[in-house]
């Protein structure tokens, strides 16, 4: 069935609109609710969001729909949406929340589902809640007697905290490193200064003052600029930015330069396949990690799988092809030993480790590989299809045969906005401007 819904990553839009409303997040509440009812157990569901003021809206609208169906709810409060996932497991949760856009302006919202193993749910299970939400008057609700209650968990953080620690080898510490963290006024405000602090490291944080509407403004994995500027002016030896949600991150070392989720892969699996923890033979990555990555591990003896975009696909061709290393270029990185999906301070611990046992400066260990020049454009539009125009199909083909076999060329539809995502790559910088350049012209010559 066609997905109203549901996106890549859940259900996602611009707060107090459709479908990012009180109403329907009651209905979602009530069909999910249906959905993971199963058993004469007491079930419970808990609920984690990030510092965006529509949460304040969303947070009530679920708890009321799960309370309605007889379930009880635990509030976790500000928390990255990896720490849901964790304490969906530990808590034997029947379902996990996280209300969070990501790395989307604040203006945006939006709610992630975990199923009780702590990981997203499949494309079948949303597809069902979905079926549920368009007949939520014919449920089954709660008697009286039965109704669910709903009470905040204290010790969220502290509990998070601790698992995080717990990532990161007991032989080594971060003392000596000074450390800047950018937090993007996010989910992980509290957690991810204390994590650092307690391991070590001296720290400085930004963008760890939430008001509700500075969440991702100009800072945070997606505009590292801030943290660029700060590791540079404070000396430090290395920067961390993390996005709304804190699933994902971008590196800088001490020379202000940015260190990508495809570099990261490749240190970890390298590092892993040393000392012969790496599972699967390789890295599971999308189709916009980049050619460079390829081709060093490769050289090294190992694979690499690519998915579609997305870190949930990443994750499942993870588990049924039994790899522990996956993510996507952009930050998100999932390493299956100690997560069920992106988690951002748990990467950034594993590449300090790294780090600290190399003894050298982030700008000599934390980059494995060249990258071959790469280009990513993003159009913005109104709606319709115009990647289906028979121009633009014109010009993708002809961009793809400009580029050969020694390069690479993927449009998609962006899966969380109305934006169209034009990547080139090959070792020619200037070829790859000329096809995105051509390609991106097509597209708007058949109208946005």
């Amino acid at each position: 069935m066609t997905r109203k819904f549901f996106g890549t990553d859940g259900i996602r839009g611009r707060a107090n609109s459709e479908p990012v409303t009180a109403t329907t997040s009651l209905r979602l509440a009530l069909a999910a609710g249906a959905e993971f009812t199963r058993g004469d157990h007491r079930h419970r569901v808990v609920i984690g969001k990030d510092t965006r003021l529509s949460g304040y809206m969303l947070e009530p609208a679920l708890t009321a729909g799960f309370v309605a169906m007889g379930m009880d709810v635990i509030l976790l409060g500000p928390l990255p949406t990896p720490a849901v996932a964790m304490l969906t497991r530990s808590l034997r949760a029947d379902l996990g929340v996280m209300i969070s856009a990501s790395h989307n302006p604040y203006e945006d919202n939006g709610i992630k589902l975990f199923g009780p193993d702590g990981y997203k749910l499949s494309d079948e299970v949303e597809a069902r809640i979905e079926s549920l939400m368009g007949k939520t008057e014919t449920l089954t609700l709660a008697a009286p007697s039965d109704l669910g209650r709903a009470r905040r968990l204290g010790d969220a953080v502290g509990r998070y905290t601790e698992h995080v620690k717990r990532s990161f080898p007991r032989d080594l510490t971060l003392s000596g490193l000074k450390i800047v963290v950018d937090c993007a006024h996010g989910a992980a405000y509290r957690v991810a200064p204390t994590v650092l602090w307690e391991l070590g490291a001296e720290v400085v944080s930004i963008g760890v003052s939430p008001d509700g509407t500075n969440i991702n403004a100009h800072c945070g994995a997606v505009a590292p600029a801030a943290l660029q500027r700060s590791v540079v002016a404070e000396h430090a030896d290395l920067g961390i930015a993390l996005d709304g949600d804190a699933d994902r991150l971008i590196l800088v070392d001490e020379r202000g330069e940015v260190i990508d989720g495809d570099q990261m892969m490749a240190l970890v699996a390298s590092s892993w396949q040393t000392e012969g923890r790496l599972a699967g033979g390789g890295v599971v990555a999308t189709v916009m990690s980049n050619l460079g990555l390829e081709r060093y591990l490769g050289g090294i003896g190992l694979s690499l799988l690519r998915t579609p975009v997305g870190d949930r696909y990443v994750v499942e061709r993870m588990r049924s092809d039994g790899f522990n290393v996956g993510g996507e270029q952009s930050g998100h990185i999932i390493l299956a030993d100690y997560g069920t999906t992106g988690d951002g301070l748990v990467a950034a611990l594993q590449v300090l480790a790294v780090i600290v046992r190399a003894g050298k400066a982030a700008s000599e260990s934390g980059r494995l590989f060249r990258p071959y020049p790469q280009l990513l454009k993003n159009l913005r539009h109104n709606g319709g299809q115009p990647l289906k125009d028979a121009r633009v199909q014109t010009a993708i083909r002809a961009a793809e045969a400009e580029l050969g076999k020694q390069g690479r060329l993927v449009i998609r539809n962006s899966g969380t906005e109305p934006v169209i995502r034009i990547m080139a790559e090959a070792e020619d910088e200037a070829l790859v401007g000329r096809v995105v350049a051509e390609v991106a012209a097509a597209i708007e010559r058949a109208g946005l």
